[in-house]
């Protein structure tokens, strides 16, 4: 559905992007997870038709999208981008900045859609404020409802719940990508958050200096990263000689051993996560992290031992 070819991109000399080439099939939701500034909303920017590509192809069902240099209005009708600067008209109301981009010819239905978007993103009450009395979160649910107003066949959030409470987070993204998933809309998120790219993607593409350095399914991309900056994302990471041969673990991949083994380590600290320990200890003078279903008791003695 869509095709995206860029041999390189730059602003000036040094390239921005470089050796992108992927597919992303009708329906699919695909999650560009990477550290700031490594190319992820400049990625989104050329997709949708705000930057000009001159060693690359954007495709899109077979259509070539040309990008500002070719139309006098940046961007394709088809698509929808959700900027990290959200672009809302602070002195109208919530729900005229949601209804912005629908016809005004069928009032009744214009205002049903309205409904549904508010609702979609928590924000029924508010209604009829002025978006300028809004908080930055509260904009940003706004700027998400609007995005998809007039359903686009393709939708490109960057960072789109940065701004967004943790207590609301994690209920919005659930009805969010549930309703996108409903409506058949292909969906492509850049982030710098792991658990929304794990929870909510059919495909992560972790991305580092403006090229991707893997891609698999967040399962695989979890248990399988492919180094350490890959791994970073998902927790601490522990870099460990296993059979003489250098191991990346998360700390749910060590467990402690009733019985004595090589890896013997010294508690540091524990630290309360819910529903188990982190715990930090010291073995062969190196840091290392395992979780552990109750607190240790700091400069106690521990065997570990890989799942």
């Amino acid at each position: 559905m869509l095709h995206v070819t860029i041999d390189s991109f730059a602003y000036a000399e040094n390239p921005v992007l470089k050796d992108l080439d992927f597919k992303i099939e009708e329906g699919q939701h695909i999650s560009i997870l990477g550290e700031s500034g490594c190319g992820k909303s400049t990625l989104l920017q050329i997709i949708y038709g705000l930057l000009h590509v001159e060693h690359g192809s954007i495709f899109w069902k077979n259509q070539e999208l040309l990008g500002p240099n070719f139309n006098l209005v940046p961007g394709e009708a088809f698509i929808k981008y959700l900027a990290q600067d959200f672009d809302l008209m602070p002195f109208i109301s919530v729900a005229d900045n949601i209804g912005k981009h629908l016809s005004r010819r069928f009032m009744q239905q214009r205002q049903e859609r309205i409904d549904e978007l508010l609702e979609v993103v928590d924000m029924t009450v508010y209604a009829d404020q002025h978006v300028k009395n809004l908080s930055g979160g509260q904009k940003q649910r706004v700027a998400l409802a609007r995005a998809f107003a007039k359903e686009p066949e393709l939708l490109l959030l960057d960072e789109p719940f940065s701004h967004i409470d943790n207590f609301r987070r994690n209920a919005l993204r659930r009805k969010l990508y549930a309703y996108l998933k409903k409506e058949g809309i292909t969906c492509i998120t850049a982030t710098h958050d792991s658990e929304e790219a794990l929870s909510f993607s059919d495909e992560i593409k972790m991305m580092r200096e403006g090229t991707f350095i893997q891609t698999d399914t967040p399962e695989a991309l979890f248990e399988n990263p492919k180094d350490a900056y890959v791994a970073s994302f998902f927790g601490d990471i522990n870099s460990l000689e296993i059979d003489d041969k250098i191991e990346l673990l998360m700390p749910h991949q060590i467990l402690v051993s009733e019985s004595e083994t090589e890896l013997k380590a010294t508690v540091i600290n524990s630290y309360f996560k819910g529903s188990y320990y982190l715990i930090e200890a010291f073995s062969d003078k190196r840091a290392i992290y395992f979780n552990h279903n109750t607190n240790l008791t700091a400069n106690s003695t521990v065997f570990l031992k890989t799942k």
